[in-house]
């Protein structure tokens, strides 16, 4: 459990009925129940909780969105949509899972291990 905690550092909580404008880089993860206008940057994992809400840029490893984003969602490895999120944006993942009930509206990219893009049947 140690070791666990160790490799995703410490987390940051930004409370429910807490207001963050401006950016957030952790070395750790993060949990946004509040809302939070502007960008975040985890290198471990992140999480929008059911009454969080961010209107930015959100990039960690990996990201669990029970909430609501409106902008960029970036998970190097992978990203989950629980069943009553909203995402307004661009998703750009290896693994994606969306749960029955989430609501997504934009572009998804999901790069191979190697960070290319897939190519098409077609070949474009």
């Amino acid at each position: 459990m140690a070791e666990k905690r160790q490799a995703e550092g410490e987390l940051s909580l930004i409370g429910s009925g807490t207001v963050v404008e401006g950016k957030i880089t952790t070395e750790g993860s993060i949990r946004i129940d509040g809302t939070m206008v502007g960008d975040v940057l985890a290198k471990a994992n992140a999480a929008i909780g059911a009454s969080g809400v961010l209107k930015g840029t959100i990039s960690a490893k990996n990201v669990s969105l029970a909430g609501k984003v409106k902008g960029s969602v970036m998970a190097s490895e992978k990203l989950i949509l629980e069943s009553k999120s909203v995402l307004q944006g661009d998703i750009k993942s290896s693994k994606l899972v969306v749960d029955e009930g989430a609501l997504f509206e934009g572009q998804c990219s999901m790069p191979t291990e190697g960070g290319e893009e897939p190519v098409s049947p077609e070949g474009t």
